[in-house]
Formats: C-alpha cells, sequence, structure tokens
C-alpha cells in the first residue's frame, strides 16, 4: 500500500484522542466501501484488521463476498450492533454514510486518510457518535 493511502500518523489532537481511543477499541468493524480488488487500500486495511482478530464485516453494493464474508449492500442490513464504521468513499458520500450509522446505532465513524467533510462532521457531532477523519485504522492501530 502507497504513503498516500495510509500515511505515517501524527499525534492526535485533544479532540481526537478520546473518540480514537474509543474506536481503536472496538472489535465488530463495518468497513464501508470494501472492494474485492486485493490492490486497493481497503481491502489491505480491512485484511489486516481481521488478521489481528477483528470482525470485519464487507459494506459494498457492488460486491457479493469480501474476504471470505459476506457483503452487505447497506449498513441498515447488517445485523447486530456495530462498533464502528471504517470508511471507504468519497467526501461526497460520507454525509450520507453518517447519517446511516446513526440510524443504526454505531458507535462511532472513521473516515479514512485523504478523507474529511464537514458536514459528516456535524452530523456525526450532533448525534453524540464519535468520528475521526483523515486517518487510517490500520496505522493507528498498529501504533498502539
Amino acid at each position: 500500500m502507497n504513503e498516500q493511502a495510509c500515511p505515517l500518523p501524527t499525534p492526535p489532537s485533544p479532540e481526537e484522542k478520546a473518540p480514537m481511543e474509543r474506536m481503536l477499541a472496538g472489535r465488530r468493524i463495518a468497513v464501508v466501501g470494501l472492494s474485492d480488488d486485493p490492490t486497493r487500500p481497503s481491502y489491505e486495511v480491512a485484511q489486516y484488521l481481521a488478521s489481528i482478530g477483528l470482525e470485519i464485516i464487507p459494506v459494498n453494493p457492488k460486491c457479493e463476498r469480501v474476504l471470505g464474508r459476506k457483503c452487505y449492500a447497506s449498513l441498515r442490513e447488517v445485523p447486530g450492533k456495530i462498533d464502528v464504521v471504517d470508511v471507504f468513499r468519497r467526501a461526497e458520500f460520507c454525509p450520507e454514510v453518517v447519517k446511516e450509522a446513526i440510524a443504526v446505532g454505531a458507535g462511532g465513524v472513521w473516515l479514512q486518510s485523504g478523507v474529511r467533510s464537514p458536514q459528516a462532521k456535524k452530523l456525526a457531532q450532533e448525534a453524540g457518535m464519535d468520528y475521526v477523519e483523515d486517518r487510517c485504522l490500520k496505522v493507528e492501530h498498529a501504533r498502539r
């Protein structure tokens, strides 16, 4: 994976620290936009998270299975509680993902490196939901 997809981390800001810690403790991760292409960053991140014992739930309406797991078309279709929604979508799609995450009662939303959405952040904050943007979940897990 190239460094642009998951750059080396910077220390979290005071605003990011507590939400990051809570989400890094999550065990059940829905990966929105997870590709079945092993060369894509979403695949590599999800594969790593699975390798350290986390439950990965692929969410992508274009796939049936990813990493040997059933792929769901939306967060609303995922059975059970979701600790973290890890988002591999462009910024313009993130507010809708956050709305869905709120609707299903997810613990938090994590936008991957390079993705920032003021609207998604505002929605998550108004709902009292943990939110992190422009950080790689794999990199942050690995540095713990």
